[in-house]
C-alpha cells in the first residue's frame, strides 16, 4: 500500500477532529455567552422592582412618618446554579428553556415591621399597571409544615433596553424582621433529613417558628392600640408632626 496515499486520510481526519472540537467550543461559548446576557437581563429586573419598593418606602415615609420596609436584599441566581437545577428538572438547557422553566433567577427579598405592612407594600406593587402577578404563595396565612413562613410573588416586569423590550420574570419574597431572623438561622443549621434526631430538630425549628409568629402578631397589635390610643393633637402638636416629614430624605 501506498503510504503517500494515507497521508491525505489522516490529514483530513486530523482536520475533521480539529474543527468538530472548534464547532462544539463555538457552541458552548454562545450558549454561555447567552445565558451572561439572560442575567443582564434578570439583573435589570431586580433594578426596576427594587426602585418600585425604594419609592413605596418613601411615599409612606412622607404620607403616614412611618417607613413600612425594614431591608430589601436582592439576588441573582448563578450560572452554576441554573445549570444545576436545570439539569435536577431534566430540561436541556437553552435561553428559552431557562426563561420558559424557571421563575426564581432574579430574587427580591423584602422585610417589613410588621405583618400589615406585607400585605400593604404586596399589594401597592401588584396594583401597578406595568406589573404582571404571575402566582402567589402566601406562607404566612398557610406556614411551610417546618414553620416557615413569607409572602411569595412572582411577577413580570417590562425591562426598557436600547432596542427591544423584555418582560422579565422576578420572584418577591416579603416578611417581617422575626420572620426573616427565623429563616435565616433555620437555613443555616445543617441536618440530614435521615439523621436520628432530626425529627427532634425539625420539630424543635417548628415551635421557635410558632413563638415567633406569635411575637409579630403581638408587637402588631401592640403597634395598632398605640395608634388607636394616642390623644387627640392640638393646633401646636398637628404642626410639630407635620414638620417630622420635613426630615424625610429622599
Amino acid at each position: 500500500m501506498d503510504n503517500n496515499n494515507m497521508l491525505p486520510g489522516v490529514n483530513l481526519v486530523g482536520q475533521f477532529s480539529e474543527s468538530a472540537l472548534l464547532s462544539q467550543a463555538n457552541g458552548l461559548m454562545d450558549t454561555v455567552l447567552d445565558i451572561k446576557s439572560l442575567l443582564m437581563e434578570y439583573a435589570c429586573a431586580i433594578r426596576e422592582i427594587k426602585t418600585k419598593l425604594e419609592i413605596l418606602d418613601t411615599e409612606f415615609a412622607v404620607r403616614y412618618s412611618r417607613n413600612p420596609i425594614s431591608a430589601i436584599h436582592t439576588r441573582l441566581k448563578s450560572q452554576t446554579s441554573i445549570v444545576e437545577k436545570m439539569f435536577r428538572k431534566g430540561v436541556p438547557i437553552s435561553r428559552k428553556n431557562i426563561e420558559n422553566t424557571l421563575n426564581d433567577i432574579a430574587g427580591i427579598r423584602v422585610i417589613c415591621s410588621y405583618i400589615d405592612d406585607i400585605y400593604r407594600i404586596a399589594d401597592a406593587l401588584i396594583a401597578q399597571d406595568d406589573i404582571t402577578l404571575i402566582e402567589k404563595k402566601d406562607y404566612i396565612e398557610n406556614p411551610k409544615p417546618n414553620g416557615y413562613r413569607s409572602l411569595h410573588l412572582i411577577v413580570s416586569v417590562p425591562v426598557f433596553f436600547a432596542e427591544e423590550k423584555k418582560i422579565v420574570k422576578a420572584e418577591v419574597q416579603i416578611r417581617t424582621i422575626a420572620m426573616d431572623f427565623w429563616a435565616s438561622l433555620e437555613h443555616g443549621i445543617k441536618y440530614k433529613k435521615d439523621a436520628p434526631d432530626a425529627g427532634e430538630i425539625v420539630e424543635r425549628l417548628k415551635e421557635c417558628a410558632d413563638v415567633i409568629a406569635h411575637t409579630d402578631r403581638e408587637m402588631q397589635d401592640i403597634r395598632i392600640r398605640m395608634d388607636e390610643s394616642r390623644p387627640q393633637m392640638d393646633g401646636l402638636e398637628k404642626i410639630y408632626e407635620k414638620l417630622k416629614r420635613f426630615d424625610v430624605s429622599f
